[in-house]
């Protein structure tokens, strides 16, 4: 593996001490996500980011039935403990199933069907998963705990999920918790009405999905909770510097309205020199309760690509240029100075 380097400066995630670089690393590529990844392909992968500047890496049961889990966990052994912050979540349990010559390929994991899940938003559920999150990632605490798409199950969650994860923290064994979902108004009730300080918010603070600055955002900064945006590229139209007819969008076909629309932000880009990814990639950072971007990758490549997208500032004439054109949402208050994997301010 590359050696390591100095970690980048750092901006506070949660109220429990942690802090991390502007982009953390989503390992769901880890459990074979769409494909699987070969035993030469997947151990480069979290050296790479690491080498990039990462120190902050998600992950949670659900990808690959416990794989990416077990595999982020072998891929940590190599690295400083005190150095690197993991997330990991509570809410779906794994059953051992027989397998029958099954993969698990219909959720999106390329695994043998060995296991189930089972939705468990109770305490008990809570901490039977912490327990065995820590056990497959070979660690003795869990930085952030997050309840995952407690979708339908609001009042579990709050009545068993939250007063766990509390307890949790008092003991120690984690550090902050809060929530990761793919919309903003359930998070923005967990923001009043919990005392978790990070919330994970999917596909909902993006340059073609500004929803969540409607109420998960000021709320969150309101009550000092850091926002981690992820899914920043809306599952791939904007990964691509020239997005086209057969992008997707959310994990669907891209309408040709959005598709017009990432096409018009690209032509800003281009006009200032830079690429519609790097603006995916920064503008989420421009509110001042995100702390970080989540990004995935499934090769060593893609990782390093992908934390380089915030080492060059945009400017604010790129982001006013958009706002003129009602290409993005309005100012939405003085953005925290963030800082890029290479020391540059990034607004």
């Amino acid at each position: 593996m590359s050696p390591p380097v100095s970690a980048p400066e750092s901006a506070a995630i949660g109220r429990g001490g942690l802090a991390a670089p502007p982009v953390a690393y989503g390992a769901a590529a880890l459990g074979n996500l769409y494909q699987a990844l070969g035993e030469e392909e997947w151990p480069e992968i979290v050296p790479a980011a690491w080498a990039s500047g990462v120190r902050y890496f998600d992950v949670a049961p659900h990808y690959g039935l416990g794989l990416a889990e077990r595999r982020l966990g072998e891929s940590l052994r190599a690295l400083p403990r005190d150095e690197v912050v993991v997330s990991t979540k509570v809410g779906r349990l794994l059953v051992p199933q027989d397998a029958a010559g099954r993969t698990d390929i219909d959720n999106l994991f390329d695994v043998p069907a060995d296991h189930r899940r089972v939705r468990d938003y109770s305490r008990d559920g809570v901490l039977r998963s912490i327990e065995e999150s820590l056990r497959r990632l070979g660690l003795d605490r869990i930085d952030i705990a997050l309840v995952h798409d407690p979708d339908g199950h609001e009042r579990e969650a709050l009545e068993g999920a939250f007063p766990a994860l509390s307890e949790l923290r008092d003991q120690g064994v984690i550090r902050s918790f809060g929530a990761g979902m793919n919309q903003s108004a359930m998070p923005t009730r967990f923001v009043r009405e919990t005392d978790g300080d990070v919330m994970m918010i999917a596909g909902r603070w993006t340059l073609l999905d500004q929803s969540a600055a409607d109420d998960l955002l000021p709320a969150a900064h309101e009550r000092d909770v850091t926002v981690l945006a992820a899914a920043v590229f809306n599952s791939g139209i904007l990964a691509t510097d020239a997005p086209g007819q057969g992008s997707t969008f959310d994990y669907g076909p891209a309408d040709r309205s959005v598709v017009d629309r990432a096409q018009a932000i690209a032509r800003v880009a281009h006009r200032h020199g830079r690429t519609l990814p790097e603006l995916a990639a920064q503008y989420p950072l421009t509110h001042p309760a995100v702390g970080a971007v989540v990004m995935g990758g499934a090769s060593a490549e893609q990782v390093a690509r992908n934390s380089g997208l915030v080492a060059r500032p945009v400017g604010d004439d790129v982001w006013g240029e958009l706002r003129e054109r009602g290409l993005i949402s309005q100012e939405v208050g003085p953005a925290r100075q963030a800082v890029g994997l290479e020391g540059h301010p990034v607004r």
